[in-house]
């Protein structure tokens, strides 16, 4: 009887509550202010609080009260306690419809007011939500709340439907900064809301709809906003803007391989932009030849030589592509660090991208060595260590995109080459440091030749060490001055002679064998050198590279005279005008029948000396271009500001069409023995191969070099077989290795350069 009063009396005061207090605090449906809508919500959510506070202080006054019935009687008439039925009831008679559906209706809408940016009172939020997460719901072993039950969905499926729509209508009136902006400060909002107003186990839910509804469905159109798309932001440097794109885009489940594919679509882009047609690659479609290129052509006068325009504008696009290469390859390096916290799927997405760009410029290799070449001539002057070392750091950077590693190497070796023999590399140790960088990257193989060269320009300054000594040991032999030119004499040698021993094997230069027709004078010193070197190292053969050889002469005019340094073929031809007369003339033919120099190279050198800037020799007719009926004198008029005067012929930098056909077709040599010896070792390893384990391995093994072409590789394979180093299985599918024994003799070349000083 006493169990079945109290719970009359809790009913009744229960049902007194919610008529007088909470129904009549129910919102009406007049359309009104957000402001007045969320005070009238708010004024229900306080009575639902306020009735839950009157309630449980009530029942911990009758729990105080009845804790013997509770203790004794409850169990054995087996009856919820008088604290779970007070639970029981004011879910009964005030959790129930509509007060229930009037409650999360107010919740909802104070939500969205909130949501909207209107200043609510969150705080008797919190507490209705409060109210809602104490009352637990028995469902069976396992216990809920009221908030869960009918508050939470609601909540959520409310938040869908807000964020849907506040996405589509951002996308629409926002870029892209500052939609990111609105999503980061609205999953902010949101995390905030739920942790102060909702229930902790709300907010993992909330930010999930904010991912799906704001960013999953835009990811492409925000990154393709105009005028504030990825380009943009990489552009401007806007890392802020990009490290939000990044830090959102991460945490949705396709947003990094989103932005993978439009960095790649970005580069792919700026590439593109960089592929242009150049003068060199007109020339070479229409299958013209370069122009004969002479130095100093500055100044005005009708003896100027043509500058070979073709020549320096490639030179231009060489490095101009390299250089906004490695711009946007520090763009992107400075967004992967500052923004993308190095991410490895968006560095192997750039890597990719910037792999294409190289790959889609036939001439990489080429603009590549060029650049480096031109940076180790002169671009490092005035430098310091570190900012040495940056620079090759970045060229190092875009070399590992190339695939065509070899065809590099054998533009590196070119450059390298002419650098250590005239002389003009900056720095020996930023040499050496470029070249342990490749070894880095390429391996020993790579560099072999290139540090021979290195050892070889060791080996000559120690041997003409060693032969200026020994020509100081024999006894002094004046020789008289000539007409114009005046020798000094050394000993018994009437010039001072450099040379650079070459080993053949390493430097990328074709043996010259043209049998040159020397002065006496030089003929001399080339013997010199030769008996003292073979003296010195049997079972050698010298081939003189006079070529690429210079000499520096000092000339007498009227009225002064000069230094000047010119090729060593230019000082032959110079010195037969020794014993010609004032005014007395050479003729083309003359000049081509004392001297031997091929008509090609005979042209160049003589219109470096007589339609240049420095005109020391007159050429009759007067003109541009040299002609085989041509007649040519001493200059004594000549004059001019300097005393020290370089008259260089200025060679292609870049390649001309018919010698980049040249290159390609020795590199395609070259790569024909490289696959077919790879192709030997592997098989010797394995003895019996498969067709594709074989094309494989072949590919793999060879891909630090170039890629080769699988067709190529079973070009080769035949080629072995017809020569029995392989045979073809039963099968037809697998070859198996034939033992053979090759017996291989050489013998070393060594080639030198000469460069003389008269």
């Amino acid at each position: 009887m006493l169990y079945d009063g109290v719970v009359g009396l809790i009913s009744q005061n229960l049902d007194r509550l919610a008529t007088e207090h909470i129904i009549p605090a129910f919102p009406s449906n007049i359309d009104k202010e957000p402001v007045q809508l969320a005070q009238d919500n708010i004024k229900l959510m306080k009575e639902v609080e306020m009735v839950w506070a009157d309630h449980s202080s009530n029942m911990d006054k009758i729990g105080s009260i009845l804790k013997y019935m509770d203790r004794v009687l409850t169990k054995e008439a087996g009856v919820p306690s008088i604290l779970e039925k007070g639970r029981d009831l004011f879910l009964k008679h005030i959790i129930r419809p509509p007060i229930i559906d009037h409650i999360v209706s107010s919740i909802l809408k104070l939500l969205r007011i909130d949501r909207d940016g209107y200043i609510t009172d969150l705080f008797a939020l919190q507490g209705c939500v409060q109210v809602l997460l104490n009352l637990q719901l028995s469902d069976g072993a396992e216990y809920t709340s009221v908030y869960k039950r009918d508050l939470e969905p609601s909540i959520l499926r409310e938040t869908t439907e807000f964020y849907a729509a506040e996405g589509v209508r951002l996308l629409q009136t926002c870029g892209a900064s500052e939609f990111l902006c609105k999503v980061e400060t609205r999953l902010k909002e949101e995390d905030t809301r739920a942790h102060q107003s909702l229930s902790l186990t709300t907010a993992p839910a909330l930010k999930r709809i904010l991912q799906d509804t704001l960013l999953a469905p835009h990811l492409s159109d925000i990154l393709r906003k105009e005028g504030s798309w990825l380009d943009v932001m990489i552009d401007l440097d806007k890392f802020e803007d990009l490290s939000r794109m990044y830090s959102l885009f991460s945490h949705v489940p396709t947003g990094v391989r989103v932005m993978r594919r439009a960095l790649k679509d970005s580069i792919a882009r700026r590439g593109a932009e960089l592929i242009t047609l150049t003068p060199g690659d007109v020339e070479a479609a229409v299958g013209g030849e370069d122009e004969v290129g002479v130095g100093g052509t500055k100044g005005g006068g009708k003896g100027k030589a043509r500058a070979p325009a073709v020549t320096s504008q490639d030179l231009s696009f060489a490095l101009k592509w390299v250089e906004d290469v490695l711009a946007v390859k520090d763009k992107l390096d400075a967004a992967l660090n500052e923004s993308f916290a190095r991410d490895r799927e968006l560095e192997s997405g750039i890597n990719e991208a910037f792999e294409l760009i190289v790959s889609q410029q036939p001439r990489a290799p080429e603009f590549i060595s060029l650049f480096i070449d031109e940076n180790l001539k002169k671009g490092l002057k005035g430098k310091t260590d570190q900012e040495v070392e940056n620079v090759l750091e970045k060229t190092v950077m875009v070399f590992r995109f190339l695939t065509e590693k070899d065809v590099f190497e054998r533009y590196y070796k070119g450059h390298l080459a002419k650098r250590l023999l005239h002389g003009r590399s900056v720095s020996d140790d930023a040499e050496r440091g470029m070249l342990a960088k490749l070894k880095v990257e390429c391996g020993y193989q790579f560099t072999q030749k290139l540090e021979g060269m290195f050892h070889d320009m060791k080996t000559s300054s120690d041997t003409m060490q060693a032969y200026k000594t020994h020509l100081a040991a024999l006894p002094v032999r004046n020789v008289p001055n000539t007409l114009w030119l005046s020798l000094t004499p050394l000993q018994s040698q009437e010039i001072d002679l450099s040379v650079t021993v070459m080993t053949s094997t390493f430097w990328p230069i074709p043996s010259d064998r043209t049998p040159y027709i020397l002065t006496p004078i030089l003929t001399r010193a080339c013997r010199s050198f030769e008996q003292f070197y073979l003296s010195r190292h049997s079972g050698r053969r010298l081939t003189w590279q006079l070529s690429l050889g210079h000499a520096d002469v000092r000339a007498t005019f009227k009225t002064r005279t000069h230094d000047l340094n010119v090729s060593t073929l230019a000082l032959v031809i110079l010195l037969l005008f020794e014993s010609v007369s004032d005014g007395d003339f050479l003729k083309y033919e003359d000049i081509k029948t004392a001297t031997q120099i091929p008509e090609p190279e005979l042209q160049r050198h003589l219109q470096s000396l007589a339609c240049a800037k420095y005109k020391v020799l007159r050429k009759h007719p007067p003109g541009r271009d040299v002609n085989v009926d041509d007649s040519f004198s001493f200059n004594t008029d000549f004059t001019a500001r300097l005393q020290k005067i370089k008259i260089s012929t200025v060679a292609a930098r870049v390649e001309s069409g018919e010698e980049r056909k040249e290159t390609q077709n020795r590199v395609e040599e070259e790569r024909r023995h490289q696959t077919e010896a790879c192709i030997v070792r592997i098989m010797k390893d394995r003895k019996h191969m498969t067709h594709n384990e074989l094309i494989n391995e072949v590919t793999l093994q060879l891909a630090s070099r170039f890629q080769p072409n699988p067709l190529n590789i079973k070009k080769r394979i035949e080629g072995l077989i017809e020569r029995e180093y392989l045979e073809r299985c039963e099968d037809r599918k697998s070859y198996n290795y034939l033992v053979c024994t090759v017996f291989v003799s050489s013998a070393t070349l060594v080639v030198l350069i000469a460069s003389s000083q008269a």
